[in-house]
């Protein structure tokens, strides 16, 4: 029997907000395995899905960027000693650098990046000026480059969190104002909301199953009919999506509409077509 310590009894409760006992009454039946044991306080109704903590194991900043045609973005993450370097402007403009430096090559292996150039010299070299200019240690954490028919971008919190989102785009210019506000939009939504997947279809099915396996432990709990149980579960995976599906989940600036209702209110006034393929988020120390 594993030892369940304060510490896994307090990040469990962090993740799920159940109770204090009921965390470590998971935690003991699930032998210390923490993702057990928030299936355990899930199939009891005590938690829903379980929040990615979040907590950031660095200082540093995230830098999404955005094509000047906006058909092409990246993302990175830098990552330094001091929340107060992670602030500075300076220490921004490096990961600028780097992330420009990431879409012009289409490199996203973070060894790959440190040979490319970077307006005349290596992201090596850029990550060794920094150092020694700002006189703290970092490090390139990860990066990612999209590319699509639109890309939109957004960056909370100064830096703690980046967001590009691709789009099928006909008969509007994606570069244009109307787009990306619209583009923006999205991006904070991915920012704020923390959405699985872009759409129910690109759940990864893995998670789905999983997801089921959970809402029929709970339909079972219930002790009605089986064919009750089934409708209970698939209604409860349906709820899912809504709230887990990028393209499903009540828009945050207008909660009556949906992420597509809204995509499509502002592709209908530009006279085109809009629709959210796909995101990348990054959270600092994620």
């Amino acid at each position: 029997m594993a030892a369940i310590t304060a510490a896994m009894v307090k990040e469990l409760r962090e993740m799920t907000d159940a109770g204090m006992m009921e965390c470590k009454k998971a935690l003991v039946e699930a032998d210390g395995d923490m993702d057990k044991a928030v299936d355990v306080l899930r199939t009891r109704g005590l938690a829903a899905a379980a929040k990615k903590v979040g907590r950031a194991t660095n200082e540093g900043t995230v830098m999404a960027i955005v094509s000047d045609d906006a058909t092409k973005g990246a993302v990175v993450e830098l990552n330094c000693e001091t929340d107060f370097v992670g602030m500075n402007e300076k220490f921004k403009g490096y990961a600028e650098k780097i992330a420009r430096a990431a879409m012009a090559a289409n490199v996203e292996d973070v060894e790959a990046l440190k040979a490319v150039d970077a307006e005349g010299e290596t992201v090596e070299d850029v990550l060794t000026d920094a150092i020694h200019t700002l006189g703290e240690n970092m490090n390139l954490a990860r990066a990612a480059v999209v590319e699509a028919g639109g890309v939109a971008s957004y960056i909370h919190g100064g830096g703690k969190i980046g967001v590009l989102v691709t789009f099928d785009v006909e008969g509007i210019d994606p570069a244009s104002d109307e787009f990306q506000h619209c583009g923006r939009d999205v991006a904070m939504q991915v920012a704020a909301a923390s959405p699985v997947s872009a759409t129910r279809e690109s759940v990864p099915a893995e998670v789905v199953a999983h997801e089921m396996e959970i809402y029929k432990a709970q339909a079972a709990e219930s002790g009605k009919p089986e064919n009750i149980q089934e409708k209970i579960a698939t209604g409860r995976l349906e709820k899912f999506y809504k709230e887990s599906c990028l393209t499903e989940q009540a828009f945050v600036k207008n909660p009556d509409q949906n992420v597509t209702d809204y995509v499509n209110e502002v592709a209908k006034k530009l006279g085109g077509t809009i629709k959210v393929t796909g995101f990348k988020r990054f959270m600092l120390g994620e």
